[in-house]
């Protein structure tokens, strides 16, 4: 089965963006960097502004229905009282891509005590890095302080200030200084909507137009100072089909190692922007490439090492699985981490019990209807023309009694209860690796709480009468409730992607909200949207 369409886009888009044409900009030179430890190349003047570009987002085509009403009313209040207020980071990025971003990040000259004067609805949460949490129009929107950042910044190394010139001031040292302490060029361009005008102070826009992901200050140091902007990078070019640049490349290969020392806490929430975000496939194959995917997942890394030695004609079921799971996903309409380990999870049971395509059918058919009777009679009468996979399917029938089809599925759910013990248990793990022949060092991260909560999705055998409502055939996902873990919706999701999987085709039409550059074979070139 071809690629689905959602990731022939996202795969493709290291291609597209390599066309991009209409930025004109005279871009020279490379990092402005801090202070003397980071050896950037700059004159012993120190550096200037001639990089920095000023923008004007109706160039790039950036409609102001993009930005979340309640971004853009945040933004009003804080300049409305004084304050210079933006977007900033990855929203800005997806922006100019025509992509839609996980979410709106503002941050102002305000401080954090002023910015919840002007907020009923608002809260400082963080120590280390405090920012405010503005609950406004029914959402959420992360406002952080020029202020609180640069006193961080103090803390470490002093910022070279460069040489400014007449065209700029210094709120753009302030914004350039701010891009100092972030962690990739393109997460570093500022917005301002209601000027019109996009800040870009490292680059920002000529790292998009050559489709790569590079450090702001040297890569080395970058990932010392913080070992998760590894994963964060990994995340940012699986999403958007970018590279990363030779040092960047190289530093990653160094120091991939270095993100055994994250907390679990910490691993588990870097990795659920990996996964849970619609980009899940090409994330793992990243993964893979760094090898770092054996450290992280190693059950399935070696079975993905193991499939490798196949048939380049086989299908591999892991990649089927991520590949439906990224098509009903995206960075704004995610998944509770529920869904894609509990993916995993009946992947691996699958892979150590193969079972016949009919058991799997009826299995998915009950996650996706939630009632026994109806399961039953939409499996059977649909079987025909099942998907087969090597290892995971071991048989293919197209009838069997409802007893022993009973029987049969229900010992499928006790093993794919068991196991997500793999994910949570090191002494399972190491078991499950002997059959490959795996010796290599690892660790889990998924805590024994979560685990509990992805056994529960499988626990739909209880009694053959209703498994927890019936529902309407082909109805939309609800994704709020699927972000929340809601744990009838996570099965309705979790069986849907098994369906189309094993089927090969989706059961309802793609939905129409999608970017366009992300929808069905139309390849718009992102060319034209600039």
């Amino acid at each position: 089965m071809a690629l689905s369409r959602r990731i022939r886009g996202i795969l493709s888009s290291r291609s597209l963006l390599c066309q991009l044409k209409a930025l004109t900009l005279d871009q020279q030179g490379r990092n402005y960097t801090v202070g003397t430890v980071m050896g950037s190349g700059q004159d012993e003047e120190g550096p200037n502004d001639t990089n920095w570009k000023i923008v004007d987002s109706k160039t790039l085509k950036i409609k102001s229905e993009s930005i979340l009403p309640s971004a853009m009313s945040v933004l009003n209040t804080l300049q409305g009282n004084g304050y210079a207020a933006y977007l900033v980071g990855g929203c800005v990025r997806d922006l100019i891509l025509k992509r839609a971003p996980k979410d709106f990040d503002v941050i102002t000259t305000a401080s954090l005590r002023q910015i919840k004067e002007h907020f009923r609805r608002c809260r400082i949460i963080g120590r280390r890095f405090p920012i405010c949490h503005v609950h406004i129009l029914g959402d959420v929107v992360e406002v952080s302080s020029f202020d609180t950042v640069a006193k961080h910044g103090d803390d470490q190394e002093a910022i070279i200030s460069p040489k400014l010139s007449k065209t700029y001031n210094e709120k753009d040292l302030t914004c350039w200084k701010n891009c100092m302490t972030r962690d990739f060029s393109i997460n570093c361009l500022f917005f301002d909507p209601f000027k019109r005008k996009i800040y870009d102070y490292v680059d920002a826009l000529k790292d998009l137009k050559s489709c790569t992901v590079r450090t702001v200050i040297s890569p080395h140091l970058s990932f010392k100072e913080d070992c998760a902007r590894i994963l964060r990078g990994m995340r940012i070019a699986a999403r958007l089909g970018l590279r990363f640049s030779k040092k960047t490349e190289a530093a990653i290969l160094d120091l991939s190692s270095s993100i055994q020392s994250l907390g679990k806490d910490r691993f588990m929430m870097e990795m659920n922007f990996m996964m849970a975000h619609g980009a899940a496939a090409s994330s793992i194959n990243l993964l893979q490439k760094f090898k770092l995917l054996e450290s992280i997942f190693p059950a399935h890394a070696a079975y993905l090492s193991a499939q490798s030695k196949l048939s380049s004609q086989q299908p591999v079921m892991l990649m089927k699985l991520l590949v439906n799971a990224d098509n009903l996903l995206r960075a704004d309409r995610p998944c509770c981490c529920n869904l894609w380990l509990g993916l995993l999870a009946f992947h691996l049971a699958l892979v150590d019990n193969p079972q016949d395509a009919l058991v799997i059918w009826t299995f998915s058919s009950i996650l996706y209807h939630g009632a026994w009777n109806e399961a039953v009679e939409f499996a059977k009468g649909s079987s025909n023309d099942l998907n087969q996979f090597v290892p995971e399917i071991a048989e293919s029938s197209t009838t069997m009694p409802d007893d022993l089809l009973f029987r049969k599925t229900s010992l499928f759910v006790s093993l794919a209860k068991s196991a997500v013990k793999i994910l949570t248990d090191i002494e399972v793990l190491q078991q499950s690796l002997v059959k490959y022949g795996s010796s290599s060092q690892c660790s889990v991260f998924v805590s024994q709480k979560t685990g509990t909560k992805v056994r529960e999705l499988f626990d739909v055998m209880k009694y053959r009468g209703d498994c927890g409502g019936k529902r309407e055939r082909s109805r939309p996902i609800n994704y709020k409730l699927l972000k929340r873990g809601d744990l009838k919706e996570t099965r309705f999701v979790l069986g849907k992607i098994i369906m189309n999987t094993m089927k090969g085709k989706p059961l309802s039409k793609p939905n129409p909200s999608f970017p366009a550059v992300e929808r069905g074979n139309k390849r718009i070139q992102l060319s034209t949207l600039f």
